[in-house]
């Protein structure tokens, strides 16, 4: 007997992309699930901008103003 076997592949396209590729798995007969990127919280965003290092240090509020404005 011979049976088939599916493996799970995960792709990241254009969203413009997924309409022609849910017409070719529809053709083909695959599944398609189409999963969309979780938003970021604020937190998560915070701490990729301390990787990045796009922070600013300042002794108090009037020297970050003044770091800002020159």
């Amino acid at each position: 007997m011979n049976t088939l076997q599916s493996q799970t592949i995960q792709l990241t396209l254009p969203k413009a992309d997924i309409q022609m590729l849910r017409k070719l798995a529809s053709g083909m007969g695959w599944t398609l699930s189409v999963l969309n990127a979780r938003k970021k919280n604020g937190i998560e965003r915070g701490l990729e901008d301390i990787r990045k290092g796009n922070v600013f240090q300042a002794n108090d509020s009037q020297d970050l103003i003044k770091q800002i404005l020159g």
